[in-house]
């Protein structure tokens, strides 16, 4: 088995005006002193309001966390003083889509003539893990044993309740945004890395898309670098909480790779399944349990957590890890970004205060808890 399962880690933020709590525009003063300060880690985003930080790959959380603390600093810092601030959430709790402009950049301009009117309701921030896996036939092996897990992640990280200053009943209406897109949801079952790459190069050979980047899965190989891409989570408006997401997708990719050595593998279940825990998460987070297919039963989210902390402990001692996926059942005990928001928005009405400003505020100061 592979010694090192690199770590890399993406993440979008809004951009908001201190006093009023709108979206605001990135000013290009912001993007170049950013960019500046961490050449080729921050980067404008598909809309005006957004920016985009990346780290190096790392070897462990530990050292991915002095990273990511740094480009959440400096964002934070070079916001402040243009008067606003960043806060790391999938969905605004009040903006409107509509009055959003996406940034003039060529690489923008084609996606918008190519998306249409769907890529204009793109308010929308992500997280995303790479995880490097360094035999290509090895990634195409995890890829479809991964996928099970991928509602567990999007459960515990659900951070996107409200849209348009409604509150959607869902835990992450994120997701209903993005699955407009073509090319997203879980990624189909390829028998083989030369199977993936058949596939997926038809549509390049035609030019329907100019490579395997404008393929946006849940979970893909990625089109740069030798890992496995998790995009289906929320981005988490606390740092320690997308640390530990990201430790979860690094332990879960070495335990497979370690049954694999053991000539072992975890079982594939019918994507039709995982589509329903897929929503259960989608809708719920981790308020109403998954599905568990081996015991045909919905189990509620701490059980499970506890049942993936037992089948990780190696793997997360291995990494360093143990105190990350403690945290996460914390999470699925105590709820998530989406929870929290609501309690604020609640409270906020039940005081005759403006609940959106509220929630807006309360992430705000959730972005610089962790810093």
């Amino acid at each position: 088995m592979q010694q090192d399962f690199t770590i890399g880690i993406e993440e979008e933020y809004l951009l908001v005006d201190r006093d009023s709590l709108q979206l605001a525009q990135a000013p290009e003063a912001l993007m170049q002193a950013c960019q500046a300060d961490f050449e080729g880690q921050v980067s404008p985003e598909f809309l005006q309001c957004q920016i985009e930080v990346g780290t190096r790959p790392h070897t462990t959380v530990k050292s991915a966390r002095e990273d990511l603390r740094r480009l959440r600093s400096c964002v934070a810092k070079r916001a402040a003083e243009h008067n606003l601030s960043p806060i790391a959430v999938s969905c605004h709790p009040f903006a409107d889509w509509k009055d959003q402009h996406h940034t003039r950049k060529e690489r923008y301009d084609n996606l918008q003539h190519a998306l249409g009117g769907v890529a204009r309701r793109m308010l929308i921030c992500g997280m995303h893990v790479h995880v490097g896996v360094d035999d290509p036939a090895q990634r195409a092996d995890v890829l479809p044993q991964l996928c099970y897990f991928l509602p567990h992640l999007l459960a515990l990280s659900t951070s996107s309740p409200f849209w348009n200053g409604q509150d959607t009943g869902l835990s992450s209406y994120r997701l209903t945004v993005f699955d407009n897109l073509p090319r997203t949801g879980l990624p189909p079952v390829f028998g083989s890395w030369s199977e993936y790459e058949r596939t997926t190069g038809v549509l390049v050979e035609l030019g329907v898309i100019e490579d395997t980047s404008k393929i946006w899965w849940d979970l893909r190989p990625s089109h740069s670098y030798p890992t496995l891409e998790t995009r289906i989570m929320d981005v988490q408006p606390r740092m320690e909480h997308a640390l530990s997401l990201a430790a979860m997708v690094q332990a879960l990719t070495r335990m497979l790779c370690r049954l694999k050595d053991r000539n072992l593998r975890w079982r594939q279940y019918d994507r039709f399944l995982i589509g329903e825990n897929r929503w259960r998460a989608q809708r719920y987070g981790v308020g109403e349990g998954l599905i568990d297919f081996g015991d045909r039963s919905i189990k509620p989210m701490p059980d499970l957590m506890g049942e993936l902390m037992g089948m990780l402990a190696e793997d997360a001692e291995a990494l360093g890890t143990m105190a990350e996926l403690a945290r996460l059942r914390q999470i699925a005990e105590s709820g998530t970004s989406a929870t929290r928001q609501r309690r604020v928005h609640a409270e906020a009405l039940a005081n005759g205060d403006d609940p959106g400003q509220a929630v807006v505020r309360h992430l705000i100061d959730e972005f610089h808890a962790d810093l």
